[in-house]
């Protein structure tokens, strides 16, 4: 499968795509890796946490209050990781962390950011159905991001429908991947280990260009 660009749909089920290019390929030892967790802060069963500790280039975004997710904070505290890494930025990002990562792409230094890897953004009902997350993450931005993005959503998550997540792919100027059905894509939907999102997340990295 090679997935579309641009929020438009990738139909068929999440694998790895084959690309050919004559730029050099992005590896995860050329960048550093932020993970930017959601509501609860992903507990040490879940795949990024596990990615945390696997890949050496990659650091957790750590947050005062996993629990009760504020919009100032958390931005702000992404944007100033961003601006403190010393290489190339990938950004991956779960659920409320997804939006967290499109309040503060306006916050971060340009060109510092080459990409990021949004999984199972909620949709802005189920944000504001949430009483512990402040009410200030919706609505959320539909400009295009500043870097590029993919999108990986499934097809029976109950924080967002596939057509949710992909309107918000399209606003964002993502690529959309489908997951199939696969939940949250978090430990409760049995993605600890999440292979098939490793394989993605080194797909996309091989399609990113270096910082100028």
């Amino acid at each position: 499968m090679v997935p579309r660009r641009r929020g438009r749909v990738a139909t068929s089920p999440l694998r790895p795509a084959l690309w050919h290019s004559t730029t050099p390929i992005m590896r995860t030892s050329d960048v550093d890796i932020l993970i930017v967790p959601g509501l609860t802060g992903s507990g040490p069963d879940h795949w990024q946490t596990r990615w945390q500790e696997r890949l050496k280039t990659a650091r957790r975004v750590e947050q005062d209050d996993w629990d009760r997710p504020q919009r100032e904070a958390w931005t702000s505290r992404l944007a100033a990781a961003v601006e403190a890494a010393t290489r190339p930025v990938v950004l991956v990002a779960h659920s409320c962390g997804v939006t967290t990562v499109v309040h503060a792409a306006a916050k971060m230094p340009a060109g510092r950011v080459v990409g990021a890897f949004l999984v199972a953004p909620p949709s802005e009902r189920a944000t504001e159905a949430l009483a512990e997350i402040d009410r200030a993450f919706v609505p959320y931005p539909r400009d295009p991001l500043p870097f590029p993005s993919l999108v990986v959503a499934s097809r029976n998550d109950e924080h967002c429908t596939w057509d949710e997540a992909g309107e918000l792919a399209l606003a964002w100027g993502s690529m959309l991947v489908d997951a199939g059905e696969a939940g949250h894509i978090n430990t409760a939907s049995g993605h600890g280990p999440w292979p098939e999102g490793a394989l993605r997340l080194g797909t996309f990295l091989r399609t990113l260009k270096p910082a100028s």
